[in-house]
């Protein structure tokens, strides 16, 4: 009898202690491994026994529930361990892929398998508690229920719930950072026996995580078969998993370096939340997800990065040495392409590579998860992926140079470049752009002005290009606020403007465009956000730049037109006297000019000082005090977004105005050089009383309290005192807040 309990209690049913899912179904074999865990506890004590005392049989029947418990987790390890889910050699990946998305078949877990190895552990340690039982019960002359009792009391507090643990595990499906998760909970109990085997099975899960975290953060590669890991690949939504991942692979093959690197940098990877434990912080994932991916890029340099680099060490070599003659060649070119395979050594020294792993090793050894440890080595492993980063990028990539680069030409700090371009191309861009050959038409003055005014030192000009986008088609959203500022300053005065074909061609030519060529590894940088940025900021730039100079060389035409004029009738009377009338006439479209180009000029000079220099200034010190690559990112974030906020871009209030107002200067400018006719008066003046009310509304805007307490605040403080140093704009606008509130609109223009 007491044989045939010691058996029960390992797991081994027979006449006496019987399992009841076996018994019902007559088969007299023990459940197989793949049988679900068992929800009902079914070892019982066979029916027909007489011979037992009711006590006897109530002590007997707890005792042999241990023997269901170790059953039934001895059954989901033996499960959890089986590698038969790996197949034969002659199996293809496509057939296995396709055999793991059935949902028939059970996926396996890493981390199911891990924790398996701790149950094992654990069953090892109550199967020898067993034996001690028996070789007590044998040595013993009267053999008594209270040996077995004794022997086994603390498995009570440990078996059941580890039962249960099991079983919430199979009947969820957990498994990954859920499983740690669970585990992590559970071992906050007030049991220590029950606490330490749960921190057990915890470290084998943990021994996993730091396995996947070396792999991904000293090497860059992703290992995780299953889908466990809370990083992940992106993958299309609809597609499982595993099944996706030779196609991914397969697309991956065929990108080359430097596209794979930039699809892996930017989209490559995410954090995958179902999978991420609760004890790990956010914060924390974002830079194991950021260290692995700075490594990816640092261990898989591009083929031409790498050739230019050691080219360029060739090169310092060559001009150290003073080499001539080709007796010579041969070796250096030897050098050269052992030089090519040492790049991508010298971005991770292999010494840092080792302080990682050791770092990751420290925290694999510790028996117990010590949150605060585990985050200042997740820290310091990123900070040394992300100075490696900046030194290449920073350094070897001559990121200044390209910085300064888009300053000259997308900030238009080369302003000699863009006036030489403006005035070659004032012509063209008083016709409507010819959609077929806009872009072309557009390259002839951009190339003349380039020869003009750039240098062949200047090495950056290459990678700028023009560019017009279609217009008419796709219109960018400030064009299409432009277009309704337009309608409705033609709606508000009554008038029909007179000359659509100068609407066309401001609407075509503002979408006049810049794009700049980067090489890996700086796209990391320059994003194509990053860049469209630089292209609004540059849209914006120019056509105030086109607005200054057209009101400059109107002034410059009409006046000549009037010294020519008054010269050649300077003896002649009546002409004389038909002459000052019309200059009486004009003198106040003069002074409206004057105080157009007052307006730009000073927005001008905000921008490009107060703004531009300013926030390059504040770049250039963050630049030289970091050594750390997302900082640096995250401080040219910084430097476009105050460009964009302090330049009035993100205020749509505000930059329609000054939309309103440029177009109201160009089309004035190419009005008053057409003096002649009634028409042409009639138009200027509604000119004059819009261009009036615009700024008005643009002075009253950026005086209020809502923009006073924000970061523009200094700035724009600057730029109101330069346009009211007189105190002109603010009585101007209390007057026309007074006079054109009531909206007189036929009298007021008579009046004017």
């Amino acid at each position: 009898m007491l044989h045939e309990l010691l058996l029960a209690l390992v797991g081994y049913t027979g006449d006496l202690i019987i399992d009841e899912r076996e018994h019902n179904k007559s088969l007299g074999i023990q459940l197989s491994p793949e049988a679900p865990i068992s929800d009902q506890r079914s070892f019982k004590l066979a029916s027909d026994i007489s011979f037992i005392d009711p006590s006897e049989r109530d002590l007997i029947e707890r005792l042999i529930t241990l023997g269901f418990y170790y059953r039934e987790l001895d059954r989901f390890a033996t499960k959890s361990r089986n590698l038969s889910w790996i197949g034969s050699a002659d199996v293809s990946p496509l057939e296995r892929a396709s055999e793991l998305s059935n949902p028939k078949t059970e996926k396996p877990s890493i981390y199911r398998r891990a924790i398996a190895n701790g149950l094992v552990e654990i069953l090892s340690v109550y199967r020898s508690a067993v034996l001690q039982i028996e070789q007590k019960l044998l040595s013993e002359t009267m053999p008594i229920l209270a040996t077995v009792t004794q022997g086994l009391n603390k498995f009570f507090v440990i078996l059941p719930p580890l039962y249960e643990l099991i079983l919430e595990i199979e009947r969820d499906d957990i498994r990954g950072g859920q499983l740690l998760n669970l585990l992590h909970k559970r071992c906050h109990c007030g049991v220590p026996e029950l606490q330490a085997c749960i921190q057990r099975l915890l470290w084998h899960g943990h021994q996993v995580l730091y396995n996947q975290l070396a792999s991904w953060m000293v090497y860059g590669i992703l290992q995780d078969q299953h889908g466990e890991f809370f990083i992940r690949r992106q993958e299309n939504r609809d597609v499982e998993y595993s099944s996706s991942i030779q196609d991914t692979s397969a697309k991956l093959a065929r990108l080359s370096t430097d596209d794979t690197s930039l699809t892996d940098w930017h989209l490559g990877f995410h954090i995958f939340l179902d999978m991420l434990p609760e004890h790990i912080h956010m914060r924390v994932a974002e830079s194991i997800l950021f260290a692995g991916k700075a490594i990816r890029v640092l261990r898989n340099p591009s083929p031409a990065f790498q050739f230019q680099d050691a080219l360029y060490n060739q090169q310092l070599k060559k001009g150290s040495q003073n080499v001539h003659g080709s007796a010579v060649r041969a070796p250096l070119q030897k050098e050269l392409f052992m030089d090519v395979r040492m790049v991508g050594e010298e971005l991770l020294p292999q010494s840092e590579a080792d302080k990682i792993e050791n770092m990751l090793q420290d925290l694999k050894e510790s028996s117990e998860f010590h949150k605060r440890s585990f985050e200042c080595s997740v820290d310091s492993i990123r900070a040394i992926a992300a100075s490696h980063l900046w030194q290449l990028v920073v350094v070897r990539a001559d990121l200044n140079g390209h910085l300064k680069a888009l300053k000259d030409y997308f900030l238009l700090a080369k302003g000699d470049f863009f006036q030489c371009f403006l005035e070659e191309s004032r012509q063209l861009m008083r016709l409507p752009p010819r959609q077929s050959t806009a872009e072309a038409d557009l390259m002839v003055p951009f190339q003349l002005a380039a020869i003009k005014t750039i240098s062949e030192e200047d090495k950056y000009f290459s990678r700028v290009s023009l560019r017009m986008p279609s217009f008419g088609i796709t219109v960018k959203s400030s064009q299409v606020d432009f277009s309704k500022t337009k309608t409705y300053t033609g709606g508000s005065s009554g008038a029909l403007l007179s000359s659509t074909s100068l609407e066309t061609s401001l609407d075509g030519w503002d979408g006049t465009a810049l794009e700049y060529s980067v090489d890996w590894p700086l796209q990391l940088f320059f994003t194509q956000e990053v860049l469209s940025k630089y292209r609004r900021v540059f849209q914006y730039l120019l056509r105030l730049k086109r607005t200054q100079m057209e009101l400059e060389k109107s002034w410059a035409s009409v006046m000549h037109q009037d010294h020519t004029d008054f010269a050649k009738h300077r003896n002649d009377r009546m002409n004389c006297s038909i002459s000052q009338p019309r200059r009486q006439r004009f003198r106040p479209m003069w002074r409206v000019r004057e105080h157009m180009a007052f307006l730009i000029r000073n927005l001008q000079f905000y921008i490009q000082v107060d703004v531009i220099e300013s926030q390059w200034n504040v770049l250039q010190s963050h630049i030289q005090d970091s050594h750390d690559f997302t900082e640096l990112v995250g401080f040219h974030q910084e430097y476009l977004s105050a460009l964009i906020s302090q330049s009035f871009l993100d205020i749509g209030s505000v930059s329609r105005i000054l939309d309103s107002i440029m177009t109201l200067c160009l089309q004035f400018c190419w009005n008053i050089e057409n003096q002649e006719s009634s028409q042409n008066t009639l138009e200027l003046e509604r000119l004059t009383e819009e261009f009036n009310k615009k700024s008005n509304s643009l002075y009253t805007i950026l005086r209020s309290s809502r923009l006073a307490g924000s970061q523009r605040a200094p700035f724009l403080r600057r730029f109101l005192l330069r346009m009211n140093f007189n105190s002109f704009f603010e009585a101007t606008a209390r007057g026309v807040l007074n006079v054109v509130r009531p909206r007189p609109s036929h009298p007021v223009l008579n009046q004017q």
